[in-house]
């Protein structure tokens, strides 16, 4: 398939396949003329002013922009005239921005304090994609050897176009990158480095060529703004491409598949005439009545259609907010990928993720550095790292669900299973048993394939035969879907398109494998590919691969492999881990949760022991919001919750807290994570576990066991704000912030009743006090960052939350009282009057 030959869309079960030529200007073109006037950035007409002029947004030199493109580009762009570059002037009706003159006219109040129209959630994707696709295509990789497709689930024009300017500005970044070394190569956050980009650089051109390649990009964003502002508002007859030819996905829910490539193979030369990565855009098709399961159904569509394109024996999954930081990233997995005695058995190279645009102290947590250099990095001494969604490298093998090739060594049981069983003597005599036929039939099909990688091990000549040898084809389309050009690329172990393949079928097989039909009675999203059942589907399909002897690595090379975005704002935050917990509760009461799930495969018992922890702390939650709750309710009833103990006991609870404190420290000593990155993450274990991990379980148990599908929806209740880590400060209320802000205010309330108390009651109160409100202190030193974060910048709350928060505090404080659990029914009964002679 050719970078030239244009679009791609059609439905296999409808049998249609349109190709739609695509201009080789792929700009935008102008669809109006109104009074000559035609905006230079995107194409539309400029428009009138109220008075009936001709909209003028740079009084200097006049240069033809809209209104729209105008706003845009005075609130994210550069403020400035793209022409004479002098710095736009607000006009009559236009929102206010940083650096406008003090004005008073009264006609323009109404527009002091509110912004252009539109999410600016909608507005970063595009940019923040292109980057991320620019990163890959300058990648440090024979560029043979490298393939890009980007997924666009949403079949969004825009992101077709985006992707589209993105082709053309790679022709010029990609040359630039690889001739001056440059890192990161996502030019958004190579050129919003503060460092001396002078160093290390002694060409003499360099300086010049940077200068030139940053007028460019900024030209680039110019032309993505503009895309941005035009898909603010949709045609009432719906979007048409720059042919006239309607949008094949203007219907998100019911649309053909679509592919396009845009760069690659006889159609993608740089500006010095070499050859670029292939760069494919790939729609699948979505129609009514079928099930697409979000982001695995397009994962296992993408594997699809690039074994059929291309069909390379490596994958790389990167979320779209996640660029290249280390061009070499790709040689550091392949270092372990190709390894003669690793490669064969290892079925993905997990990296850690890093992350920009987090507030200094990181105040919710969001770098999560104890999970990625603590827990990841010890399992990495097991069986490996588990799936975390983004940034990994997998063994296209091991996603067929081909089994891994193993040594003699690799088949005995682990160390841990030997001591069960017996001596080290006995188990080595019982080990004797255990031939390879048995070993095969002792296999069961839920966790282990039907074949084996060592049965095609010799290459592919004659794969035909071998086919037939293994299975008939009748299984083999059960299993993989009825393509014969898909079934034979899965063969293929080294990668690489099977010779036989016709090259004028792939466009009709690509279209074919992305069809929404597809799927159906094989066993995709089952035994093979991304695994369905969960909205977190990364830790199900790494659990299938250990669970069928693989190993996987984890890979922290000095320079962090990839960069992404995180939500840190509260209510983000809190919904994403609430997303996260929902997953492993769908997990946990599902067929494939690891309390009983594939005890015939090869998984190892301590790697069973971390999958199962992944999925199991939501459930810590409800202990947890007790012992929350527990020390303000004894100071409003007085009683103490730890009763007295003997010294003995005291030295036993004294060597169990200081043996649990000295583990901590060698964790952090090992790992070298700080002791501030280790404080916040007990914050936020506490903040998400009263919140979000509470929400989950519940949410979690109405989904599977009722078929119930509870959302919770996130309305912003503040303006953006402009300025460093302004989201941060942004609250958007959500029912998950009820639970925490009840336990603070409990909390606080029992400080101040406890203290009362104390006050009334006289000096040897005082004593018995400081050990209660230790613990409630405690409490709240835990939930300092949500308190921060509840009040923002403007130091105030919704009212809804304290309404809401200090009814379910007066109630559970009241309910405590009214039962009094410290107090027994005979001391409660001669209380009222009523004891007999046993008082």
């Amino acid at each position: 398939m050719e970078a030239n030959a244009g679009m791609v869309a059609g439905s296999y079960k409808r049998n249609e396949l349109v190709q739609i030529r695509h201009d080789s200007d792929n700009g935008p073109k102008p669809l109006k003329h109104l009074n000559g006037q035609i905006c230079q950035i995107c194409g539309d007409t400029v428009g009138l002013t109220a008075s009936g002029d001709v909209f003028v947004a740079c009084n200097e030199c006049a240069f033809p922009v809209c209104r729209p493109c105008y706003e845009y580009e005075r609130k994210d762009g550069n403020q400035a005239c793209p022409q004479c570059k002098t710095r736009y002037k607000r006009h009559k009706g236009s929102p206010r921005v940083d650096g406008d003159d003090d004005e008073d006219d009264v006609d323009d109040l109404e527009n002091e304090f509110n912004y252009t129209q539109g999410n600016s959630k909608t507005r970063q994707p595009p940019l923040i994609t292109a980057n991320t696709v620019l990163s890959i295509l300058a990648v440090d990789y024979p560029v043979d050897k490298v393939s890009c497709y980007v997924s666009d689930d949403g079949s969004a024009m825009l992101t077709f176009e985006a992707l589209s300017e993105t082709a053309e500005f790679a022709r010029k970044w990609v040359p630039f990158c690889k001739k001056h070394n440059i890192e990161p190569r996502a030019p958004e956050f190579y050129f919003a480095q503060k460092i001396d980009y002078l160093k290390d650089k002694i060409q003499p051109s360099f300086v010049k060529e940077r200068r030139a390649m940053k007028r460019e990009y900024e030209e680039f964003k110019v032309r993505i703004n503009a895309l941005v502002a035009k898909a603010q508002k949709t045609p009432e007859e719906g979007w048409t491409m720059q042919d006239g030819t309607p949008w094949p996905g203007n219907n998100p829910r019911d649309h053909p598949g679509m592919i396009q490539v845009f760069l690659g193979h006889s159609g993608g030369l740089d500006t010095d005439g070499n050859e670029l990565p292939r760069l494919v855009y790939v729609s699948r098709e979505k129609r009514p009545g079928f099930q697409h399961h979000k982001k695995a159904g397009a994962m296992n569509a993408l594997i699809r259609v690039s074994a059929v394109l291309t069909n390379g024996a490596y994958l790389l999954n990167v979320d779209c907010d996640h660029y290249f930081n280390n061009s070499k990233a790709l040689k550091e997995a392949m270092c372990f990928m190709m390894d003669p005695g690793l490669g064969k058995k290892t079925c993905y190279v997990q990296f850690p993720q890093r992350f920009d645009g987090i507030d200094l102290h990181d105040r919710y947590a969001n770098r999560n550095i104890v999970f990625f250099d603590i827990n990841l990095k010890g399992l990495d001494g097991i069986q490996g790292p588990v799936y975390v969604g983004t940034g990994c490298c997998f063994n296209r093998q091991a996603l067929y669900g081909y089994d891994p090739v193993l040594t003699e060594e690799d088949l005995e049981p682990n160390i841990i299973v030997k001591s069960c069983c017996g001596s080290r003597k006995k188990g080595k005599g019982g080990n004797k048993k255990y031939t390879d036929k048995k070993r095969a039939m002792k296999r069961t099909e839920s966790t282990i394939p039907i074949f084996n990688m060592e049965d095609i091990e010799e290459g592919v000549e004659g794969y035909d035969d071998e086919r037939l040898l293994l299975m008939s084809q009748k299984s083999l389309e059960k299993r993989f879907g009825q393509s014969p050009v898909f079934i034979a690329a899965t063969f293929m172990e080294q990668g690489g398109i099977p010779p036989t393949t016709n090259p004028a079928t792939l466009l009709k097989e690509a279209i074919h494998v992305i069809s929404c039909g597809y799927e159906d009675k094989t066993e995709w999203g089952k035994e093979i590919g991304w695994i369905y059942g969960s909205v977190t589907e990364d830790i199900l399909t790494g659990f299938k691969m250990h669970a069928r002897g693989w190993i996987s690595i984890y890979c922290m090379p000095a320079r962090p492999a990839f960069k992404g975005s995180a939500p840190i704002n509260l209510s983000d935050r809190l919904n994403q881990v609430l997303r996260w917990a929902l997953g492993s509760i769908e997990i946990l009461l599902s067929r494939h949760c690891p309390l009983w799930y594939g005890y015939n495969g090869r998984l190892k018992l301590l790697e069973r022991l971390a999958y199962i922890n992944t999925i199991v702390y939501p459930l810590t939650s409800i202990p947890l919001i007790a012992y929350c709750m527990l020390p303000a309710f004894c100071l409003l009833t007085g009683k103490f919750i730890i009763p007295e103990i003997s010294n003995f006991a005291s030295m036993w609870f004294i060597l169990l807290f200081v043996s649990i404190a000295a583990t901590g420290i060698l964790e952090l000593r090992w790992s070298g994570v700080s002791i501030e990155d280790w404080w916040r993450n007990e914050q936020f274990w506490v903040i998400g576990g009263t919140s979000a991990h509470l929400f989950a379980v519940f949410q979690g148990l109405l989904k599977v066991l009722a078929g119930i599908d509870t959302n919770f929806t996130v309305t912003s209740k503040a303006n953006d704000e402009d300025g460093d880590f302004a989201e941060l400060y942004v609250f958007k209320w959500t029912s998950l912030l009820i639970p925490p802000t009840t336990v603070l205010i409990v909390n606080l309330v029992g400080i101040v009743a406890g203290v009362s108390y104390a006050v009334n009651s006289g000096y040897q109160s005082w004593g018995p006090l400081f050990g209660k409100l230790f613990f409630a202190i405690w409490v709240i030193a835990h939930l300092y960052p949500f308190l921060k974060g509840l009040l923002g910048r403007q130091n105030r709350t919704p009212t809804i939350v304290i309404v809401w928060s200090i009814l379910l505090a007066s109630i559970f404080s009241l309910l405590w009282v009214r039962i009094d659990p410290f107090t027994s029914d005979s001391a409660k009964a001669a209380a009222r009057g009523q004891c007999g002679i046993n008082c």
